[in-house]
């Protein structure tokens, strides 16, 4: 077989984030045959010493504290953003600019203007864009997905979408970048995820009744004294789908004891589907077809037959992970880099979830239904 062609990736930032798509990237290539073979060359953190000491930690031939550097490095074909969002429209533009395909993790950007002005710069030169949304990568969400395509739930009547943690619980937490009234809140940081996972399953939502409420008034600037807070700590939303669906969808920074609530139920004439992300290997299923005394939400596994899980393991019941998730995510950017697919999540896609956020959050000042554009 002929070699494969060598994709050079850059990465800029190496928190959680980044070392999570470092973990997606090494174990894409080791589970798929992906169209390239990946090679990790720079790494660019706030320091010389941060960039050295995780080049070192994650394999990176190279490191820098400069991410302009990096950025303009004719070697590299792809620029991976998991710095602060804040960051994200400087960093991807100039990447852009500079002929790179752009991995970003989400949001795209902290305001649905810079998000468009990404999305158009990516298109007109050309580049291949990914956005991390991976919970989206779930075998059991594209299952759920085919379910209700197929009509084996009838016609869609409700939904219910919630993602909940318990990060921001805590009062006396100091004031963070996720706090920035541009772009920020629980809605914006985790309520995205709850919003795409929503249109992933039923299509576009076309009408939206946020409240958007902040229920910690302030917090310790870091400084000695405290720093007003305007974002919410809780985004809500009636939404109403174009298909003719109604639902509801959360987003909740404050929900105590949560570390990782991402669920939704799906209502129809004919069935009904539940799932949390707290037992992401199981989708729950009734059908109203069942004969009388046998009815009730029965558990379908993950297994190989819901691909790709089979890639990653051989038997049913023992489970995917997060960052298996994040592997299938990047498996299926390269092979839009490759042309061989659409993009999965693009920089598009990432606008869209922008402007639904701002858009709730219109309508939750406004206190009134309003149209998504």
């Amino acid at each position: 077989m002929p070699e494969k062609p060598v994709l050079r990736i850059g990465l800029i930032g190496t928190g959680f984030m980044g070392k999570t798509h470092v973990f997606g990237f090494a174990s894409a290539e080791k589970v798929f045959d992906l169209p390239y073979r990946l090679e990790l060359h720079t790494v660019a953190d706030v320091t010389g010493e941060a960039a050295a000491r995780a080049a070192a930690d994650f394999g990176f031939a190279h490191s820098t504290a400069n991410w302009r550097e990096l950025v303009s490095n004719p070697e590299i074909d792809l620029v991976d953003i998991t710095a602060p969002n804040a960051l994200h429209k400087e960093m991807a533009l100039a990447a852009i600019a500079a002929g790179k395909h752009v991995y970003c993790e989400k949001p795209l950007a902290p305001l649905a203007a810079d998000a468009r002005e990404m999305a158009e710069a990516a298109a007109a030169r050309g580049v291949k864009t990914q956005v991390g949304f991976n919970y989206l990568c779930n075998p059991m969400l594209r299952l759920a997905r085919d379910m209700i395509a197929a009509g084996e739930l009838g016609e869609i009547r409700g939904y219910r979408g919630l993602h909940a943690e318990d990060y921001m619980a805590d009062a006396s937490g100091p004031y963070t970048f996720r706090h920035d009234p541009a772009g920020g809140g629980a809605l914006a940081d985790i309520g995205s995820h709850a919003l795409a996972t929503a249109e992933f399953l039923l299509g576009p939502i076309a009408e939206v009744m946020g409240d958007c409420v902040t229920l910690i008034p302030e917090r310790p600037d870091g400084k000695g004294g405290t720093r007003r807070i305007e974002v919410d700590d809780v985004g809500r939303a009636f939404v109403r789908f174009a298909n003719g669906a109604q639902g509801s969808i959360e987003g909740n920074w404050i929900a105590t004891g949560r570390k990782m609530q991402h669920d939704f139920e799906v209502y129809g004439t004919k069935g009904a589907l539940a799932f949390t992300q707290e037992r992401f290997n199981e989708l729950h299923f009734y059908s109203s077809a069942d004969p009388a005394g046998r009815r009730g939400f029965r558990r379908i596994e993950a297994a190989p037959d819901h691909q790709p899980y089979g890639r990653f393991c051989v038997a049913p019941g023992h489970q995917l992970g997060f960052n298996d998730l994040k592997a299938i995510e990047v498996e299926g950017y390269m092979r839009a880099i490759a042309g061989e697919t659409p993009e999965p999540f693009g920089f598009a896609a990432g606008l869209r979830i922008q402007q639904l956020v701002e858009t709730i959050q219109r309508s939750s000042a406004a206190r009134q239904w309003m149209s998504v554009a």
